[in-house]
């Protein structure tokens, strides 16, 4: 069965460069490994990132020991739900495509709330 989006519709690809997602196929799949519920499709930006680090999550800086490049503002990433939520609690929430937002995020952050950051990528 295909996973489904916050929407109810297919899941849609994310990201592919650089390539997101929990799988690391691009999606914002999640399954039970899955800790962190890597399910919000975002558009990351430069407060985001800045937030993201200052939390003690960098996600900007290059660590090619993992294969990580680092993500610069503009990225399509498979963001934690929970991160995304605590960004949006402390005004730095970025964007997000819904299309490609998995369901699961909706037992964390309503989906009114996420409408209100919807980007169409």
């Amino acid at each position: 069965m295909d996973d489904l989006n916050v929407l109810g519709t297919k899941l849609q690809v994310c990201g592919l460069d650089p390539i997101t997602g929990w799988k690391r196929n691009g999606c914002c799949e999640t399954d039970l490994t899955d800790q962190g519920m890597h399910t919000v499709c975002a558009l990351v930006t430069e407060p985001f990132l800045a937030f993201s680090k200052q939390q003690g999550n960098d996600l900007s800086t290059p660590r090619p020991e993992f294969g990580f490049q680092g993500l610069k503002p503009g990225d399509s990433w498979c963001l934690c739900a929970s991160r995304w939520l605590e960004a949006y609690q402390h005004g730095f929430a970025c964007p997000v495509n819904l299309d490609a937002t998995h369901e699961e995020t909706l037992a964390m952050i309503p989906l009114d709330i996420l409408k209100k950051f919807q980007v169409n990528v």
